[in-house]
């Protein structure tokens, strides 16, 4: 082969380098491919508008949860104080069908009044609050009367039982330690009345008055009155 040749051939196989040399510099595109990928990360992103957005949702969906579940729990409680008036009621009738009188003390159930003369004509209660003690008393006396424990030991029963109380239902809770008054599903003192047999003045049935206040604790307006859980 000629030096011409040799050039010639040397020519064209280092043209053909250049060649496939521009192929593989063309290739690292991936660095273009990574800008892209990072632009495209970044269009992903939640902007500050977004995440006040989706912040506030969360605030109000967590906020009518709450809502929702106050209001379940509080018609439930409704519903077992409608239910534990029925079944403490049924108790009374027992009671006097075997003791020819309601559940009745001249110095707790009469003074406790579910009603009064005055002012009228806007009648009221001896209180509206069932943390008074006249409700702690007198359903601390219908409580010795039904379950036949006068001790209120909660465990020494030396009368006749007409009513099983639940733990739950009476007060302190927990079913330890001396039962100072029944607990209406609020927390609070059910209210029992003789008062009208005393005085027809002062209560609502010739028979015994039975209510839960429903929580309204510390009431002072007679419109509360009609939020109350009753037998009559």
């Amino acid at each position: 082969m000629t030096n011409v040749e040799k050039v010639a051939t040397t020519g064209i196989r280092h043209s053909n380098f250049v060649i496939n040399s521009s192929s593989v510099i063309r290739l690292p595109r991936r660095s273009s491919a990574k800008a892209g990928h990072s632009s495209f990360r970044i269009s992903e992103a939640f902007t500050l508008i977004e995440l006040i957005v989706v912040v506030g949702l969360i605030i109000v969906l967590t906020g009518l949860v709450l809502s929702t579940v106050g209001y379940a729990r509080k018609k439930g409680a409704r519903a077992r104080a409608e239910t534990e008036i029925a079944a403490m009621s049924a108790a009374c009738e027992s009671y006097k069908s075997d003791n020819g009188i309601y559940p009745r003390d001249t110095t707790t159930t009469d003074i406790l009044a579910a009603l009064t003369a005055s002012p009228t004509p806007d009648p009221r209660p001896t209180s509206y609050d069932p943390n008074d003690s006249t409700y702690a008393a007198a359903s601390l006396y219908l409580y010795a009367q039904l379950s036949g424990n006068p001790s209120r030991d909660r465990s020494t029963y030396t009368q006749r039982s007409y009513f099983q109380f639940k733990p739950g239902m009476l007060s302190p809770p927990g079913g330890t330690g001396l039962v100072t008054a029944i607990r209406d599903p609020f927390g609070n003192s059910y209210g029992y009345s003789t008062a009208q047999q005393a005085d027809p003045s002062k209560g609502f049935n010739p028979t015994f008055d039975l209510w839960s206040t429903a929580g309204t604790s510390n009431a002072t307006d007679a419109a509360y009155e009609q939020a109350w859980l009753k037998n009559w």
